[in-house]
């Protein structure tokens, strides 16, 4: 890829980052459907987060392509990140944790990586990731607005029920406290002891705001 368009999608990915958080988190949790609300903004549209998991494909670490859909009939964790972000590669120890945890096996973990592909594969020979890695550079923006994420801000987090509802979006740096409390939720819910509004209004009054 040649460097003014290298440089040009950074750009425009680090612009998004700090409005995405601020307006995403003002809507973490929204009563199905899930939708975020925006400022008043005469030509901004309101991004909407789709009630179901949108069936995205994006290549793997093996250049391999792979969808969404491979984890159906699975709760899942999909992580938005990059390689440059520091909040990103924070949260990888954590994830790996989950993921290597026999207790949370039922749990499909996916990093979609919405950066460059070589700069994807060098981070990956120097920093063990123990989940599915997805890779787009393009794709993976339009990845991201799949999931009603329109202006992109990284990291952030979809959680997935068993049968394909979005239960949150998590907006910002994921932390193991915050994480405990989401998947005993989307478990409840998947165990028919609670109903996605309950299940988000656990996440909404139990997991801890941080930051």
């Amino acid at each position: 890829m040649a460097a003014p368009v290298r440089w040009l999608l950074i750009l425009l990915l680090a612009l998004g980052a700090g409005a995405t958080a601020y307006l995403l988190s003002r809507a973490w949790l929204a009563p199905e459907p899930a939708l975020i609300t925006l400022p008043a903004a005469p030509t901004a549209p309101k991004p909407v987060i789709p009630e179901r998991r949108p069936d995205v494909a994006l290549a793997d670490r093996d250049g391999k392509l792979r969808q969404l859909s491979e984890w159906d009939g699975r709760p899942q964790i999909i992580n938005f990140w990059a390689t440059w972000c520091a909040p990103c590669r924070r949260e990888i120890p954590m994830l790996n944790e989950i993921a290597r945890d026999p207790a949370l096996a039922e749990f499909a973990l996916i990093g979609i990586a919405v950066d460059f592909r070589e700069d994807v594969l060098s981070f990956l020979g120097t920093t063990p990731i123990e989940y599915t890695v997805l890779i787009g550079e393009q794709d993976g923006l339009d990845a991201a607005r799949a999931f009603g994420v329109e202006s992109l801000g990284l990291p952030f987090t979809v959680f997935v029920d068993r049968a394909g509802r979005i239960v949150t979006l998590h907006v910002g740096e994921l932390h193991r406290s915050q994480a405990d409390v989401i998947l005993s939720a989307v478990r409840a819910l998947d165990a028919g002891r609670i109903d996605l509004q309950a299940a988000r209004e656990q996440i909404r009054t139990q997991a801890p705001k941080i930051g």
